[in-house]
């Protein structure tokens, strides 16, 4: 395919094709993705639509990842070198026949002006020149150097410029027209032209007008076309680089401890459970768990994150990361295509080949556009004839050649698929991975984004917030009992009244070593400060839990009751004197634990899964761009008003089921909104689904990474407006290139028809036409590549 007229007129032979559900045609990456039924059409049978179509299609080969990435590159490679190699060959001819063609018009001047201004002021600046350098070449015979021009241009037509031909004969068996179409038609015309005036100049001589030949300007036009594809497809190279990039961050071979010793297998050897070792500057060879040692781990590659993550036993590491300090054994659980890199460049591919919505534009224009062009080109023609008074024919015929080179649509084809290659490897690299083209383009439409509270505003994870002592005014513990003994857990004895109140370390393990028998997430909080603290935890003696409520049991001879007031009330303790800080802590979001050791009341712990450190920043960046923010959760009115208060987010629903969820979505895009959710959890499924950008945390579940049309591999809620950030930039980009293309064509062709020319004199010539023609493609690949090194943030 050479044009948006060819990918639209292949799509268009697949959407028609009977248990083809939908397609999606890439002109820049050359490839068609669809959906089908097996039970109605084969893929051999799809290979014979686009075969039918004027095109020929292969079913891609069930290689790795790697391997087709490599393939990819040797074709682009080799794209590069086939026009390339010919694009200097054919500029070199073309200057060739444009010094051969001096000497020619010189000979031809007595019969009047040269009808192409191009050649005439050519003539008047390098006649001088080149007769002064080559005077032998102004004494050959002019049919002797017009032979020559012809034998010349013919090699060059059918050696450099063959592909134009065969494909526009292919196009027209097909009864469709297309960019080949127009440049055969455009430099056949030129080429048949030159030949009538090499073979019968007493045609042109005997009307007073020069037998010009448009030998030079037909090797010019395949020259300067072909320079373009080169171009272009460099380009494709460089756009294709973030996806090789992610392909080559995952190692050939892995070290795996065995029986016998530590072996270099290669990756595709691996199997889940393997025992992995990984040493300081190592790549991690797949996904898998940490079972011994442990590293700071760079994972920026993967998620953006620049600062390294801290691993260590039961933690998980990613295939591609690199370890950077410590050496660390792993054991495998996650390979080939099902590894987290495998997916990620999987999406990644899958959302290059996608069509944004932007492109039916394109589509729906080539699809009359060059029928359109051969309709002005004819026009062009007769109207010269009908009103020129020098030349009609002659000029209205240049004219017309120079419509058909004009008008080519490669511009218009690339102007799309360009952006949204580019655009989605910057958002790998950005750790922001978007699924498609589609959402791509609806992600800078969004005006509301809704949160998911847990996991997503927040951390996901309880820690301990507070530790609140119970002290008295006179110094005697508040709380605890007057004159006697409260009830504890069987078998452990009370402290009296006037023991020393423990310190807030002491309180801490105590706690914490109740709790490690817990498996509530609240305990588990609390004990992962403990072992932060560096405390060493204690056994446990008659351990209960009681549902809702809270833990009971006996730590080093003293009876702990940790949890509710109700519990502690059970108990004889008095939680009145922190009754009031813990409606405070409460109002903050917070779960306030009472603690009760020998029967007194010795403060609260405070644990609340805490909004993210850039949660209130984040809100502030997305509410400045526009974007209202809602904060969208099943947890109860008042963690979540507080946690929004904090956040800095003003609209709150809360209480909500996984159906609710996606019926406050729907009741938002009621009211006429663009609406991305962001979550993380199996709750978040439909919400996601039903929103118009779907954003799931790469931290989160399967369910929502499947759900969400992009997904943030980095953990940090700053990727939100850098995804609709570069959607933006992004759209900003293809409008610009439809643009300057639109601009380019809607221009050029009335300028190439000569509607200038009557006021101005100024008549586009075909080779100028043809550089035109050449470097708008050129523009709107350079302008895309624009995008590799746009800021988000």
């Amino acid at each position: 395919m050479t044009c948006a007229a060819c990918s639209g007129r292949v799509q268009r032979a697949l959407e028609r094709t009977p248990g083809v559900d939908g397609a999606s045609v890439n002109l820049m990456m050359r490839n068609a993705t669809l959906s089908y039924d097996p039970a109605l059409i084969t893929p051999e049978g799809l290979v014979a639509v686009v075969e039918d179509a004027g095109y020929g299609a292969e079913i891609p080969s069930h290689t790795g990842q790697r391997e087709a990435l490599e393939e990819r590159d040797r074709e682009t490679a080799a794209e590069v070198r086939h026009y390339g190699i010919r694009a200097a060959v054919s500029l070199a001819a073309a200057a060739v026949g444009m010094v051969i063609s001096m000497p020619v018009m010189h000979a031809h001047a007595g019969h009047g002006p040269s009808a192409d201004p191009l050649m005439a002021l050519s003539q008047r600046l390098l006649d001088p020149p080149l007769e002064a350098a080559f005077p032998w070449l102004y004494r050959v015979e002019p049919i002797v150097l017009t032979w020559t021009l012809f034998a010349l241009t013919l090699a060059i037509m059918a050696w450099a410029g063959r592909h134009f031909y065969v494909r526009a004969w292919a196009a027209a068996r097909h009864g469709a027209a297309d960019m080949n179409t127009l440049v055969s038609l455009g430099t056949g015309a030129a080429f048949l032209y030159s030949v009538v005036a090499t073979v019968a100049p007493g045609l042109f001589t005997s009307r007073g007008l020069p037998p010009d030949v448009y030998y030079e300007a037909v090797l010019f036009i395949i020259a300067l076309i072909l320079l373009g594809n080169t171009m272009e497809a460099r380009a494709k190279r460089e756009t294709s680089r973030a996806l090789g990039a992610l392909v080559d961050l995952q190692p050939r071979t892995a070290r795996v401890i065995q029986d016998e010793g530590e072996l270099e297998l290669p990756v595709e050897a691996l199997r889940a459970g393997d025992l992995i070792q990984v040493r300081p500057g190592e790549r991690v060879p797949t996904d898998g768990e940490v079972v011994e040692g442990g590293s700071a781990v760079d994972e920026s590659m993967i998620t953006g994150e620049s600062l390294p993550v801290e691993k260590g036993i039961g933690d998980p590491v990613i295939g591609g990361t690199v370890n950077r300090t410590g050496a660390f054994r792993y054991r495998a659980t996650r390979l080939g295509e099902e590894s987290t890199l495998a997916r990620i460049v999987n999406l990644m591919r899958d959302a290059q080949a996608g069509r944004a919505p932007i492109q039916n534009l394109v589509d729906r224009v080539t699809g009359v556009f060059v029928p359109v062009v051969l309709v002005i080109a004819l026009a062009t023609l007769a109207g010269w004839v009908v009103l020129a008074d020098t030349a009609p024919f002659v000029r209205g015929f240049a004219a017309a050649v120079t419509v058909l080179i004009i008008a080519c649509p490669c511009a218009m084809g690339l102007a799309v698929p360009t952006a949204v290659m580019v655009a989605t490897g910057r958002g790998a690299q950005a750790g922001i991975l978007v699924k498609g083209a589609a959402p791509l383009q609806r992600a800078g439409d969004v005006d509301v984004v809704v949160l998911d509270k847990t996991g997503t505003l927040t951390e996901g994870r309880p820690r301990v917030t507070d530790l609140v002592r119970a002290t008295a005014p006179d110094g005697v513990v508040a709380g605890a009992l007057p004159g006697g003994e409260a009830a504890l857990p069987a078998g452990v004895v009370a402290s009296s009244p006037g023991d020393v109140l423990l310190d807030d370390r002491a309180l801490l393990r105590l706690v914490a070593s109740l709790e490690a028998v817990s498996e509530h997430p609240l305990g588990e909080a609390i004990v992962a400060r403990a072992r932060e603290e560096g405390l060493a935890l204690a056994g446990v003696e008659g351990f209960q839990s009681v549902t809702g409520r809270g833990v009971t049991g006996a730590v080093d001879g003293h009876g702990l009751v940790v949890g509710t007031p109700a519990l502690l009330g059970d108990w004889g303790v008095d939680t009145a004197p922190l009754s009031s800080r813990a409606e405070a802590l409460a109002d903050e979001g917070k779960t306030p634990l009472f603690v009760a050791v020998d029967g007194r009341l010795e403060g609260l712990i405070a644990v609340a899964d805490m909004e993210r450190p850039e949660a209130a920043e984040v809100v502030a960046r997305l509410q400045k761009m526009g974007v209202e923010v809602v904060l969208l959760t099943g947890d109860n009115q008042r963690t979540a008003t507080a946690v929004a208060r904090r956040a800095g987010i003003h609209r709150v629903v809360a209480g909500v089921l996984p159906e609710g969820k996606e019926a406050e979505i729907r009741r938002l895009q009621e009211e006429g909104r663009v609406v991305a959710m962001v979550g993380d959890g199996i709750n978040d499924g439909p919400a996601l689904a039903r929103a118009d950008v779907g954003i799931a945390m790469g931290s989160g579940t399967d369910v929502a990474m499947e759900a969400g049309d992009v997904t943030l591999l980095r953990p940090h809620l700053s990727a939100i407006p850098d995804a609709i950030t570069l959607s933006r930039k992004s759209m900003a980009i293809m409008h610009q290139n439809l643009f300057w293309a639109f601009v380019y064509n809607t221009l050029g062709i009335p300028v190439a028809a000569g509607v200038l020319y009557p006021a101005t004199g100024i008549l586009l010539s075909p080779i100028l036409a043809s550089a035109a023609m050449a470097f708008s493609s050129v523009s709107v690949v350079t302008n895309s590549l624009r995008l590799r090194g746009m800021r988000l943030s």
